[in-house]
């Protein structure tokens, strides 16, 4: 069975020269909404995903997404009114991304900002596809009603089936709506994190658990609302292969971040993502955020020297509630940004788990093909149990086929010297049985190459029921 494998089979179909629809995933539907690839590329503050990164995902067929937390600081007077700066990028960047190409774009915000409210109320006014929100529970004060008069999908983060369930209960109650999608983020996530630090290496909250539990707890509201809800995986999601695994449990799609960090079209400046690619496994920590919530970030010695001393800084202004700037001795957002310009001296990076595994910095598609190929290759190992009779049959189709070419080829060669020998001759009759022989063997090879194309189409239809199962 070993030697049915994804690419052997691909080699077969290219060597036999039939041409068939390209292998694909799921596509990542929610009600009207499509994204051919299900992947959403992960909110990365603070400016790590913006319109360049976005934009580029979404063409490449998956759902790009800008980061709201501290995007002012690209503007030059953050420092005069951070809240006028961030409302003011998030606009342009959201621009920017449309008029970049088509595909869909969404914007990640954080709950607990201090200017959530009027950053929700401008991606709603610029109509982006949706918005995921985490670091905190999206119910009070959600503008339901002119979130669905702009066609905005509604996209919670949760770590948890406990959490999923209480906001589509609240919402129930105060919208009589309930949000498009979830995203289950597991501990293995890179930046903020939403399981306290004792509980990060707790199997149960680990997505491969969680996610079945998010998808049973929605089943009640996909049946009330009469709509399908996808839940999203995220979290130490790294290869096709995981997506596949991922989306066999129950995930209608996932969230990456990290992998797309080390894209050329990341909008971070190429220190930030060489520094992905230079660390190692042991280089990966959990740090404790000013923000009260743990984080995973590369260890290096802007974060060593925080932990030991204290230093002045100046809080450009209150962007987040319950900030403890003061006790972590820096200000988160100052110390990304710095990261995101290359100065990482002087600020860190965030990653996820999995971040040492990175080699090299690729461009957008050429990744999201790598992690199509995987999945593809974890769909065919899954299933080739089934297609093993069928390649077996296209390989044997094969062979007698390449036989009859070779017969075909004499053939041909024999009729013509016979028939030359017949204009010499008027009694050489040989090229008359000639000629019928190589009508029998030509009749052949066309029914070979429609029985071979037929199974190949066969093969195709169980791997692509397969993505759809």
């Amino acid at each position: 069975m070993s030697k049915y494998t994804y690419e052997n089979f691909l080699s077969l179909i290219k060597s036999i020269k039939i041409e068939l629809p390209r292998f694909e995933m799921p596509e990542l539907r929610m009600q009207e909404l499509a994204a051919p690839v299900p992947i959403v590329q992960g909110g990365m503050g603070v400016g790590i995903s913006l319109s360049g990164l976005a934009s580029a995902v979404a063409r490449a067929g998956g759902v790009g997404l800008i980061a709201a937390n501290g995007i002012g600081m690209i503007e030059p007077d953050y420092f005069k009114d951070g809240r006028a700066a961030n409302i003011r990028a998030l606009r342009k960047e959201i621009r920017k991304a449309r008029a970049a190409g088509d595909g869909l774009i969404g914007v990640n915000i954080m709950v607990a900002l201090n200017d959530f409210k009027e950053l929700l109320e401008t991606a709603v006014e610029e109509k982006v596809d949706m918005v995921v929100m985490g670091a905190g529970l999206p119910i009070k004060n959600i503008p339901v009603e002119e979130i669905r008069r702009q066609g905005v999908k509604v996209v919670p983060i949760v770590s948890s089936s406990r959490a999923a369930d209480l906001i589509f209960k609240m919402w129930k109650r105060m919208y009589k709506d309930v949000p498009d999608a979830v995203v289950v983020e597991g501990p293995e996530a890179g930046g903020h994190l939403g399981v306290a630090e004792e509980e990060i290496h707790d199997e149960a909250l680990k997505i491969e658990h969680v996610v079945p539990e998010v998808r049973a707890a929605l089943a009640v509201y996909e049946e009330e609302f009469g709509k399908e809800i996808p839940v999203i995986a995220a979290g130490g999601i790294f290869t096709g292969e995981d997506i596949y695994r991922i989306m066999k449990l129950g995930a209608s799609g996932v969230q990456m971040g990290t992998r797309f960090v080390a894209t050329e079209e990341c909008d971070a400046d190429v220190r930030f993502k060489q520094a992905y690619v230079g660390a190692g496994r042991e280089d990966i920590g959990i740090i404790k955020s000013p923000v009260g919530l743990p984080g995973r970030a590369i260890i290096n010695g802007f974060l060593t020297k925080a932990a030991e001393s204290r230093r002045t800084f100046k809080c450009p202004w209150q962007c987040l509630a319950g900030c403890q700037a003061d006790k972590a001795h820096y200000c988160i957002s100052l110390a990304l940004n710095n990261a995101r310009q290359g100065k990482l001296e002087q600020g860190f990076v965030f990653v996820g788990s999995n971040a040492w595994r990175v080699e090299s910095i690729v461009p957008v598609k050429q990744l999201v093909d790598e992690l199509e190929a995987g999945y593809m290759k974890a769909l065919f190992a899954d299933m080739k149990g089934i297609l093993a009779g069928l390649i077996e049959r296209i390989h044997e189709l094969k062979k007698e086929y390449r036989r009859l070419e070779t017969s075909a080829a004499r053939l041909k060669k024999e009729y013509e010297a016979a028939l030359t020998a017949k204009i010499r001759s008027v009694g050489n009759t040989g090229a008359s049985a000639l000629r019928e022989e190589y009508r029998r063997v030509s009749a052949r090879l066309t029914e070979l190459q429609l029985n071979m194309t037929e199974r190949v189409y066969d093969a195709f239809e169980i791997l692509m029921k397969g993505t759809r199962a």
